[in-house]
Formats: structure tokens, C-alpha cells, sequence
């Protein structure tokens, strides 16, 4: 009876096969390595800010407003919260915090001074989500083409809000101008002689305008 030739499975080489084992154990440290460093970077990282709306820097909130509350290392305590129409806003562990005329960073500062009552050294970051408050506007009335509001934009001036308007009207007073402003609670006026702005090209008339601004153009007297 003719017995058929079995090849062997594995190489009986004992060489080898401790290489084979050494090869295996050092593929498995990497891969549990791996995993613990990406968990443990995932635990660590604090939460990053979400985009924000691209309001500027001295940006006004105002009531209508989505602000984004966070607070570094406890997000238990971050939140995404509306600004109220009594201009206000409530977040973890801080209750009708008034935020209408704050900009974002003088809130944040706010939220943190309440919060040290409980946290130690908080650090908070408020962003903008939605920018819908006339805080965010600037509005041009009186003797021009168009009066409306127009949407602030950072570095905005006295000009551009003219010619957006379509420039100044039949009976305008242009050299009688003025922008309302409400600064520290109080409100100022600034003179702007638009006449000498737009037809004699005078650019020292060409102010910079804030959120919240009203320029006023009145009537000629006759």
C-alpha cells in the first residue's frame, strides 16, 4: 500500500517560529499603545470653540443673540444659551447674568468672576453663534436716498454707510450730520460734515462708525 506524502504545517524550524512570536507580541504592543494614546488624548483635550458668526472684536450683544458659553475643562458648565429681550442670560451655576451691551470678552470675564465662587480659576470663552441684536446694525435715517439699517461690518466708516444708501438726498444738510452713540451708558453726538466728505473729498469727515451707530442726516432750512 503506497502511503502519500503529508506537508508539514508549520515549519519546525525553532528559530524561526520564536522570530514568528517576537514579530507577533511587538505588533501587538504598538496597537495597544496606539489606542491608549489616542484615548487619552481624547480625554484631555478640552472641547474646541465652535466657528464663530465673524462679528468684530468690540462687537455690542444684544437681545436675539445665540452665545456659546464655554468653560475650559468643564463642560458640564458650557452651554449654548439665547440672550434674552430682558438682556440677560442664564448658563450653569450663573443665573440672569445681564449681557446686552457687553461685548464677548467683557462677558466671559463677567461669567468667570461669578463662576470663581465655585470653580477655581475659571477660564471661560464666549463666542457669537448668531448676530441678529441692532447692536449689530447700523442704521442711517433722515434726508438720504434709502434710509435703512445696514448689517455692521468690522472697519466700517461714515462713507461706506452713504454710498450704501445711495448717497445723500435732494434736501440734505449734509454739513449738519451726526451719529447717536450710546457709549458707557450714556449717549454722545458726533458731528460729521458730509457735504464736505462727499463733494469736496474731505476725509478727515470720514469717521469710523460702531455697532449701534444712528447717523442722521436732516433737512435743509429754507
Amino acid at each position: 500500500m503506497r502511503r502519500g506524502k503529508i506537508a508539514p504545517v508549520l515549519d519546525a524550524n525553532p528559530l524561526k517560529m520564536q522570530i514568528f512570536v517576537v514579530r507577533g507580541m511587538m505588533a501587538l504592543c504598538i496597537l495597544a499603545v496606539s489606542v491608549s494614546l489616542s484615548t487619552n488624548a481624547a480625554e484631555s483635550s478640552p472641547p474646541g470653540p465652535a466657528p464663530e458668526a465673524g462679528v468684530p472684536a468690540d462687537y455690542r450683544i444684544g437681545p436675539g443673540d445665540t452665545l456659546k458659553v464655554y468653560v475650559f475643562q468643564n463642560e458640564e458648565l458650557s452651554a449654548t444659551v439665547p440672550v434674552r429681550p430682558d438682556g440677560k442670560i442664564s448658563t450653569p451655576l450663573v443665573e440672569d447674568m445681564v449681557a446686552v451691551g457687553k461685548s464677548p470678552s467683557q462677558l466671559a470675564r463677567d461669567i468667570e468672576k461669578s463662576l470663581a465662587e465655585y470653580v477655581k480659576s475659571p477660564k471661560v470663552n464666549v463666542v457669537v453663534m448668531v448676530a441678529v441684536s441692532v447692536y449689530s446694525q447700523v442704521k442711517i435715517i433722515g434726508q438720504v436716498k434709502t434710509p435703512q439699517a445696514l448689517p455692521y461690518r468690522d472697519g466700517m466708516t461714515v462713507l461706506d454707510a452713504v454710498l450704501a444708501v445711495g448717497g445723500l438726498g435732494q434736501f440734505a444738510a449734509g454739513n449738519r450730520a451726526h451719529i447717536v452713540r450710546a457709549e458707557n451708558g450714556k449717549q454722545i453726538e458726533i458731528k460729521v460734515r458730509l457735504d464736505a466728505l462727499v463733494n469736496s473729498g474731505d476725509m478727515k469727515q470720514n469717521l469710523p462708525l460702531k455697532p449701534g451707530d444712528v447717523l442722521v442726516v436732516p433737512e435743509t432750512r429754507f
